[in-house]
């Protein structure tokens, strides 16, 4: 399954030029010319990475980029601001932009950087075996899961259900999203199969242990919060 990549960039041009690149490369792009589309963007279609333009109309780089931190996203950012902008480069950094580029940049330049995040992110992906909300803990080494110390046995999409909602935990999940993770391939046909997962979910947690760790967002997915 390709990585998908969100280009956040008023100027078309460049825009449309990066496009062209990344699909050569094998992505799946999505673009956005303001920063209020580009947020709308980041927080429903899981993006893999976002390269974000700081000097956006209608709600700059910056500010986009501190909404996505705040609802818990830890999509990786790349910021593309100006040479001389050094505060938009510090700003950034701190607000948890994870890497930058000056323009006018160099294509290659660009796209060893989105390797390097989307590998660095994979190696985090990986390197978190334990999983814990609610008193639920989610071991991936182990494929177990555990409530208040008792064992749940959950079948193996079951686990990959589970494992996805903890993972991105504050982040609403559609159900085509949910099914391409679960099934491991772009899945074609209905995803209501998704709510039937979520239903023996929560027969084997939510109801036996009498909490509440999966939330419907109606007309959209699911997601589990941590507060």
């Amino acid at each position: 399954m390709s990585r998908k990549i969100l280009i956040v960039e008023d100027e078309e041009k460049i825009a449309r030029f990066v496009e062209l690149e990344l699909v050569h490369e094998g992505y799946e792009v999505i673009k956005a010319f303001d920063g209020r589309t580009g947020l709308d963007l980041a927080l429903s279609e899981h993006a893999d990475l976002i390269v974000l333009d700081v000097m956006l109309p209608r709600l700059n780089g910056l500010e986009v980029l501190r909404r996505i931190r705040k609802e818990g996203n830890t999509v990786p950012i790349l910021l593309l601001t100006a040479r001389d902008a050094v505060m938009d480069k510090v700003s950034g950094l701190d607000a948890g932009a994870d890497d930058y580029i000056t323009k006018p940049f160099a294509i290659e330049e660009l796209l060893a950087r989105i390797r390097v995040a989307l590998k660095r992110k994979s190696t985090d992906r990986q390197e978190t075996h334990k999983l814990e909300i609610h008193g639920v803990s989610l071991d991936t080494d182990r494929h177990e899961v555990m409530v208040a110390g008792e064992p749940v046995e959950l079948t193996n999409r079951e686990f990959e259900l589970l494992h996805t909602l903890m993972e991105n935990k504050n982040i609403v999940m559609d159900r085509e999203k949910l099914m391409n993770i679960v099934c491991g391939y772009e899945y074609v046909g209905e995803t209501n199969i998704i709510d039937v997962y979520i239903r023996y979910l929560r027969t084997k947690i939510d109801d036996r242990f009498g909490i509440k760790l999966i939330t419907t967002v109606r007309g959209v997915g699911y997601v589990i919060r941590e507060s």
